[in-house]
C-alpha cells in the first residue's frame, strides 16, 4: 500500500466518522431542542419526553433541518407561543454546538 493510498484511507474513514458525528450530534440536538419547545408548551414528564421524540422523528420527513423547524414553529403558533424564528434557529444552533460537545465528551 502507498503512502498515497493510506492517506486517502485516512480520510474516508475520518469522513465516516465525521459524518456518524453529525447524525448522532442532530438526533441529540433534536432530543435537546423538543424538550426545551416541551418546556414551552407546557408539557413536562412523559408527555415533554413523548413530545421530545415526536421532534426527533419528524427530522426523518426530509434532508435538512426545515422540517424540524417547521414542527416546532406550527406546534408554537398553535398554542401561541412566543418565539421568533430567529429564537427557535438560534436555539437549534446553540443545542447542536452543546449536543457535539456531549458526544465528544462521550456523555
Amino acid at each position: 500500500m502507498t503512502t498515497f493510498d493510506k492517506r486517502e484511507e485516512g480520510f474516508e474513514k475520518k469522513f465516516a466518522l465525521d459524518e456518524e458525528l453529525l447524525f448522532k450530534a442532530g438526533a441529540r440536538r433534536n432530543k435537546l431542542l423538543g424538550l426545551w419547545a416541551a418546556e414551552k408548551l407546557g408539557l413536562s414528564g412523559a408527555e415533554a419526553e413523548a413530545y421530545a421524540k415526536s421532534v426527533v422523528m419528524a427530522d426523518f420527513a426530509e434532508a435538512g433541518d426545515e422540517d424540524v423547524f417547521r414542527k416546532i414553529r406550527a406546534d408554537f403558533d398553535g398554542k401561541a407561543v412566543a418565539q421568533s424564528d430567529q429564537q427557535i434557529r438560534q436555539t437549534m444552533n446553540e443545542l447542536m454546538a452543546k449536543a457535539v460537545e456531549q458526544i465528544k465528551a462521550g456523555v
